[in-house]
């Protein structure tokens, strides 16, 4: 298993949900459940108390590399200290997330991109961690320009919309089905909004395998 006594995990509340985020660490383990310490909000610090039957998303870094899943609360368990019982899918079922080269998704979502100070809209190709390609046409808005300042929307299935602001790098101008594409490479990006585009990334993995 590549879950280990003492990990740190990191805990949302599943897609239905406000996208809280919390943490906790792996007090146990077997092939079919994991025990954690109660999760603490990551902002607030507050001790969280999820209801059995609450769907959770939990990631992992081991070995430097990132993993998720998604969890079912089934119970309580104290030996000393209260811990969570929560499901566990099995390694084969881990979506694996490479830190190095993030994971890329397909997805058609719309940015807005500031471009020497003026805003214009695109549609994006594909979107990762680290950077988003976006189709231009046949023009090119970004000759003679490096940096440029972006608001990505990301729309959970849950109607939620989240903004990602950011600075990105252009890195190329590329031509797939007769239409040009931009790729960018996000800079100065905070480390939530980051994991909020892993979390949409995972989200659209699963929706691709019919699993939402």
């Amino acid at each position: 298993m590549r879950l280990s006594i003492g990990m740190n995990v990191m805990i949302d509340k599943d897609f239905t949900e406000t996208g809280d985020r919390y943490k906790s660490k792996v007090v146990d383990f077997s092939d079919e459940f994991v025990l954690i310490d109660y999760p603490a909000h990551i902002s607030t610090g507050k001790t969280a108390f999820f209801m059995d039957g609450t769907q959770l998303l939990i990631s992992f870094v081991e070995n430097k590399m990132s993993y998720a899943f998604r969890t079912e609360v089934t119970g309580r368990v104290n030996r000393g200290i209260p811990m969570l019982k929560l499901t566990y899918p099995g390694d084969d079922q881990l979506i694996k997330i490479q830190r190095r080269e993030f994971v890329r998704v397909e997805t058609p979502i719309d940015v807005a991109v500031a471009i020497d100070g003026i805003f214009q809209q695109f549609v994006a190709e594909d979107i990762s961690a680290g950077g988003i390609a976006l189709h231009i046409g046949q023009e090119n808005p970004f000759e003679g320009t490096d940096f440029v300042s972006l608001i990505i929307a990301l729309p959970y299935v849950n109607d939620d919309i989240k903004y990602i602001r950011t600075d990105a790098r252009v890195v190329r101008v590329w031509e797939k089905d007769n239409s040009r594409i931009a790729s960018l490479e996000f800079l100065k990006i905070n480390t939530m909004e980051r994991q909020n585009i892993i979390r949409f990334c995972f989200e659209r993995q699963l929706l691709s395998r019919n699993e939402l």
